[in-house]
């Protein structure tokens, strides 16, 4: 049984209304945060109207305040804007909506002074602005106001997305908007494609930068933003409508050959039932440098497997995972293969992942497929080559090493310890003579150093090429 002392609701309750009131009283003096929370739940023992009034006062003092947030203060500005949220969705939203959607916009208003003069590096102020544009969302839909006044609504809070605070808009607003609103903001968006920011004659421009093409001026940045405004927009209504045709639209012939965009335009078209087209995008991609990214990847395969080319499915597949070793793709295509045969073909991916150029992907695969055998052989073969900075994936290799294989693990640790040491990384020096006395305590189970040196040998080896190095060998014993 809890004690009576112990801080639950339960045990607070028990103090009464009066020695609550005296304590809550006594927290708020100094503390402007819990006092206007303390209004808030005042209000709301009197009318929604009057927490409706204490909010709106509260957000036309943030709107006008000018002093910057630093990074010290800004996670008690994000709560006390939560607490504003919070009050509009709880507080007024479960008695009228109307009364707390019209909240939410002015909310939402006060995004640009506050993201102006604050460090949000964190992003903790911008996800409040999405929850709240994501609380606008629902209770539209709610509500279910007029769509053309709700699409106008829409596009001038977009026309206002320094921040991205409104990115989401669209994409939440879809249901209340339905096809009227929706159509609206369209042309809306259309009409704005055809006006662009008027150039002033160049002794009257203004700089506001410097890029590689030199000068960058302030009517060069909002052309550039009221274009990508109107692009995203279209694309995100043409997402909300279900029309590929105009997705794909918003994207000249050039970048549709970016296999990102290939892949968005090929996964819209495939959801339509339109897969040899997609497959036709798809295939236009134009990869450079090699990389090929792994969304036009997976979204080829469904393609692939839609039209029921099961065997091209699979020698992608296997090209896939020959590319870079990604085991998603292996272990799709084993079980793509017809019973006995995925045994073989396994044992083909191993040896052929043993042999992979790159000996730290090659590690890194076969560690957590796992292999281990291969695993300890590769670093048997190929310890030279191990590079000691790869700590996060060589600290579990070595965990996973040292049962069966504590060679190969020894090997590994040493190539950590030694990188650390060469290069002087004193902040890795505690880690370094941790791994210099698992080595120790793996001596033993190594019936045979083989070509390597003996730990007695690999100490001594340090001992008089870093033995200066005190700050390393005072966390040793």
């Amino acid at each position: 049984m809890a004690s009576k002392k112990t801080l639950n609701v339960k045990n607070l309750e028990s103090l009464g209304a009066a020695r609550l009131a005296e304590f809550l009283m006594e927290a708020s003096e100094g503390d402007a945060f819990t006092k206007r929370r303390l209004r808030l739940e005042l209000a709301g023992t009197e009318s929604v109207d009057d927490v409706a009034h204490e909010i709106r006062k509260r957000l036309n003092t943030i709107k006008r305040a000018k002093s910057f947030i630093d990074w010290e203060k800004v996670r008690a500005f994000a709560q006390d804007l939560e607490a504003q949220r919070r009050a509009i969705i709880e507080q007024v939203g479960k008695k009228e909506p109307e009364t707390a959607l019209e909240l939410l916009w002015q909310f939402m208003e006060v995004s640009n002074s506050v993201f102006e003069r604050s460090d949000d590096s964190n992003g903790i102020i911008g996800d409040i602005f999405h929850e709240a544009c994501d609380d606008i969302g629902k209770i539209a839909e709610a509500t279910k106001p007029e769509a053309k006044a709700l699409a106008n609504r829409v596009f001038d809070s977009l026309n206002k997305n320094s921040y991205g605070q409104y990115d989401y808009l669209i994409e939440t607003l879809a249901p209340a908007l339905g096809k009227k609103g929706l159509e609206h903001l369209k042309s809306c968006m259309i009409e704005l494609s055809k006006t662009p920011v008027e150039k002033p004659p160049k002794n009257e421009r203004k700089v506001i930068g410097w890029g590689s093409g030199g000068e960058v001026y302030e009517d060069e940045m909002e052309e550039h933003c009221r274009e990508s405004t109107v692009r995203i927009a279209l694309l995100q209504i043409a997402d909300a409508q279900g029309d590929v045709d105009s997705f794909i639209a918003q994207y000249d012939e050039k970048t549709r050959k970016v296999p990102q965009i290939a892949a968005e335009i090929a996964q819209r078209l495939l959801a339509a039932k339109r897969a040899e087209e997609a497959l036709a995008v798809i295939d236009t991609a134009e990869h450079r440098r090699g990389w090929i990214p792994c969304e036009w990847k997976k979204i080829r395969l469904d393609v692939l497997d839609s039209l029921g080319r099961k065997d091209e499915a699979q020698k992608f597949r296997w090209a896939c995972f020959e590319s870079d070793l990604d085991s998603s793709h292996l272990k799709n295509y084993l079980k793509a293969l017809p019973d006995f045969e995925d045994f073989e073909a396994e044992e083909k991916a191993l040896d052929y992942a043993r042999y992979f150029p790159n000996v730290h992907e090659a590690l890194r695969f076969l560690i957590s497929w796992p292999s281990l055998n291969r695993a300890a052989n590769l670093v048997m073969t190929q310890a030279d080559k191990l590079d000691g900075n790869f700590y996060e994936l060589f600290s579990p290799a070595a965990d996973a090493l040292e049962a069966k294989h504590p060679l190969a693990a020894t090997l590994v640790r040493r190539s950590m310890i030694d990188f650390s040491l060469d290069n002087q990384r004193s902040s890795r020096y505690h880690h370094a003579a941790r791994h210099l006395l698992e080595c120790e305590s793996l001596a033993a189970s190594v019936p045979d150093f083989c070509s390597f040196e003996t730990h007695d040998d690999y100490k001594a080896r340090l001992k008089e090429k870093h033995g200066r190095k005190s700050s390393f060998w005072k966390h040793l014993p």
